[in-house]
């Protein structure tokens, strides 16, 4: 086991490389002059010439590139120009925020989802099949930040039970309750989409393992329905579920950063949308490839996980 895993980090050192590519690439073709933003009114030609000088932005960009990837390797990712403070220091303070908001969010749509498609699949063309159906393709086709803005007027403005946006009270609070009742409204917005697709291949996992010979031979062997369903099927249609979940689990993360706008919550994502409208590259560089490579670590757990359940895998 320790084998594959090396093994998987091994591959993971170019995909990490080609983020690094991508990220620099893309904020270098955004049009704009970071100068130019960064003094406003105070832009002339002297002072903009000076300041890309400053921050290394009258350089080509392929050596751009490798002093702020020989930056990156040695754990600086610069400093942020409207900030005035390391850009590791911001990204790991806002992303503490965003990790709890997609944390609760996957623990979230696994459950629901998870339990969705076993009842869907054991329930197959009942009722209850059709009803959660019905909710998984809505919950799919729904926006995340259109269902953020319905719960904020229902549950916030309307009937006033949650509050409408941060992650404590201005005044007070600050506990755990505090904190949990503004986690509540984003955590599920952020779940809805992910817990319809995980519930729709976890139905059709379980439903094809349903169908297999040593289900039957166990049920006409007498054993319990619940045992069956539970024991031997779940089980080995959970193989099939872990890798979507470990995608879930980078896009749930990806899409903090609407759901954070919506909500005003202070995570990595309202703080790229900030540094994209100032034109703070270093900031979103840094913040863009943290988002990055935790989808890649999250994959990356998720493949260990399928490793550990399926036998087939250990041979």
């Amino acid at each position: 086991m320790s084998g594959y895993i090396v093994k998987r980090l091994i591959a993971m050192v170019p995909v990490l490389f080609g983020l690094t590519v991508i990220v620099f690439t893309i904020m270098a073709l955004i049009p704009g002059d970071p100068a130019l933003a960064i003094l406003g009114s105070y832009g002339t030609a002297e002072n903009i010439a000076k300041l890309n000088r400053d921050l290394g932005l009258d350089k080509p960009l392929i050596q751009q590139y490798l002093i702020w990837l020989g930056n990156l390797l040695s754990g600086d990712l610069g400093r942020s120009y409207t900030l005035n403070r390391p850009v590791l220091d911001e990204v790991l303070e806002r992303f503490h925020a965003t990790l709890i908001l997609a944390g609760v969010s996957l623990v979230l749509c696994s459950l629901f989802g998870l339990l969705a498609g076993i009842v869907s699949a054991v329930r197959q063309f009942g009722w209850a099949d059709r009803v959660i159906t019905f909710l998984v393709l809505i919950g799919i086709s729904m926006p995340s930040f259109w269902l953020g803005l319905l719960l904020i007027l229902g549950f916030a403005v309307n009937l006033k039970w949650l509050p409408a946006s941060g992650m404590y009270a201005i005044y007070g609070g600050g506990d755990i309750a505090d904190l949990l009742s503004h986690l509540l409204l984003p955590s599920v917005t952020l779940a809805v989409v992910a817990t319809g697709v995980i519930a729709r291949l976890t139905r059709a996992s379980m439903l094809e393992v349903l169908r297999q010979d040593y289900i039957r031979t166990a049920r006409a062997k007498g054993v319990s329905e619940r045992r069956v369903i539970y024991r031997h099927a779940f089980k080995a249609a959970l193989v099939s579920v872990i890798p979507v979940i470990g995608i879930q689990a980078g896009l749930v993360l990806g899409g903090a950063v609407y759901i954070e706008t919506v909500f005003q919550w202070p995570g990595i994502g309202r703080m790229l949308v900030k540094a994209i409208s100032t034109r703070d590259i270093l900031l979103v560089q840094g913040g863009v490839l943290v988002v990055a490579a935790s989808y890649v670590v999250f994959n990356l757990i998720a493949d260990v996980v399928q490793h550990l359940l399926d036998p087939r895998l250990k041979s």
